[in-house]
Parts: C-alpha cells; sequence; structure tokens
C-alpha cells in the first residue's frame, strides 16, 4: 500500500450539477467537470452556505505513472462507509468528504498508515 504525506486544506467546497451545461456562468469554480449528463462544478464554500459542505484532503505529489495512490486514499475511507468526491490534478488527488465526517475521515486514513496534518 502506498503510505501518504496528506494535509486538510483549510477551505471548504460545494458540490453542484448543472444538467446540459457546458461551462458555468461565472468564474467563481474551484474545478469542473463536463460529461454527458451535464457539468459537475466544486466551489469554495463560504460560512453562510446552507448546502452540504465538504472537506478536503490533498496528498504528496506524484506521477501519473504512480499506480495506487487514489486507492490507497478512498479504499480505508470506504471500508469506514465515508463518502468520497475526488478532483484530480496533474500532481496529486483532492479527497472531499463531507465535514460532518472530517473526524472519521482523518482516523481512516491514519489508521491506514497515511500522515495527516492539519490545515496549512
Amino acid at each position: 500500500m502506498t503510505s501518504l504525506d496528506l494535509h486538510v486544506v483549510p477551505d471548504r467546497f460545494l458540490l453542484g450539477h448543472v444538467p446540459g451545461a457546458t461551462f458555468p456562468e461565472d468564474d467563481e469554480w474551484v474545478a469542473l467537470v463536463r460529461a454527458p449528463e451535464g457539468l459537475t462544478v466544486v466551489r469554495h464554500a463560504s460560512p453562510f452556505d446552507d448546502a452540504e459542505r465538504w472537506a478536503g484532503f490533498y496528498g504528496s505529489a506524484h506521477g501519473l505513472e504512480t499506480t495506487g495512490v487514489l486507492a490507497s486514499v478512498v479504499g480505508p475511507l470506504a471500508e469506514a462507509g465515508i463518502p468520497v468526491f475526488v478532483a484530480s490534478t496533474f500532481h496529486a488527488d483532492l479527497v472531499l468528504v463531507p465535514e460532518a465526517h472530517l473526524d472519521p475521515a482523518t482516523r481512516a486514513l491514519r489508521d491506514a498508515g497515511h500522515t495527516v496534518a492539519g490545515p496549512r
């Protein structure tokens, strides 16, 4: 198994789906995924948002040829019954969990051998 140095990003996020859209109407997004069913949008959450907020774990940089990195993170979270949403970058993966699950997610990742630091 791959052991990673993860940190909890200080921001919180909102997830949204816009059916039929190809691009959001604003530029307040963090990540976009365009698929046949529409656009998935990840945005920064404000402290005043009523929607479900998501917390993120971001890991050590790794090459695209490195195998098992994402599985080493989402596997323990799945075993703990914690939902995830993943936004991958060229260098690493942003693994989001519902904010209410942040503490059990942190424990599950540490129990799996990862190092988890607080927000930077």
